[in-house]
């Protein structure tokens, strides 16, 4: 039986600090290979071979099918780890097969989605105007942040992020409420999966459109990360670095609110100013 990659990795390295040198144990943060594999009836698909953290990988092929149009939440039947015998039992925990009740779409994204890096993102993504054949606008501003709730979103956040301080190595995405709650965080290598994990959880718990919740994400907020947050009806976008021109303009078409370089006391409002509460 092949042993389960865990989100971290222990080595022997070598500190040098001034003239002085110790040998010491590190963590870091594991990057190993998903295979995700649909099934329906006889057939047998790739979608997607991602670099990712180990951990939430059901998580991770649902909310990474749900974001791309490939499969919504009521279109899977299971998810579970691949036993084909083209699978070596070292390789076990690094396919996921993912049974459809509906047929495999044959869709032009399974080609350009074959293999996708934790670096790039998704390469070949749809763009705008792919997007406005298949989601519609955020629901109205109802929801509205303090600035108190968008000041302490990156502590929370931060706080939260159990392998980060391992490791100082994973990418971050937090799921919160309007006020300021922490529902769930996920950690990863690629800063697409962790949001990948958090709308999987949430299409696994039948918990989809996330109308009312927050996304906060440790990075930089690209056009991918507001595909995916789009896809998944989350209203306001918050990041700790800059957006990209494209991610501001998907915020500004679909209705989205977006929020770039929440550090301390501070911040830049890019789209949906008007869910941004200002005393």
């Amino acid at each position: 039986m092949s042993e389960r990659p865990g989100p971290t990795t222990r080595v022997r390295i070598r500190e040098i600090t001034g003239s002085a040198a110790r040998d010491r144990r590190d963590d870091l943060a594991t990057e190993e290979p998903l295979e995700i594999r649909l099934q329906s009836g006889g057939e047998r698909r790739t979608a997607a071979i991602t670099m990712r953290t180990p951990g939430h990988d059901f998580e991770l092929a649902a909310g990474f099918l749900h974001g791309e149009g490939i499969a919504g939440p009521g279109e899977i039947a299971a998810i579970g780890y691949c036993t084909d015998e083209d699978v070596l039992p070292e390789a076990r925990y690094n396919v996921v097969t993912v049974r459809l009740n509906t047929p495999i779409p044959d869709l032009p994204a399974l080609e350009r989605h074959f293999l996708t890096s934790s670096a790039c993102g998704i390469c070949g993504s749809a763009s705008l105007d792919a997007l406005r054949h298949r989601c519609s606008p955020v629901a109205p501003p109802e929801l509205g942040l303090t600035q108190e709730v968008l000041y302490g979103l990156p502590y929370r956040l931060r706080e939260s992020q159990g392998v980060f301080g391992k490791t100082g190595g994973l990418h971050a995405a937090g799921l919160f409420t309007a006020g300021g709650e922490l529902v769930a965080t996920r950690e990863d290598v690629g800063r697409h999966n962790a949001v990948d994990k958090l709308v999987g959880r949430a299409g696994l718990r039948g918990e989809l459109p996330l109308a009312a919740n927050v996304l906060m994400v440790s990075g930089r907020a690209s056009y991918e990360i507001m595909q995916k947050a789009l896809a998944a009806g989350i209203p306001v976008v918050c990041a700790v670095s800059a957006p990209s021109s494209l991610a501001v303009d998907l915020a500004r078409e679909f209705g989205m609110t977006l929020v770039g370089f929440l550090r301390g006391e501070r911040c830049n409002v890019y789209a949906g100013v008007e869910r941004i509460k200002v005393a």
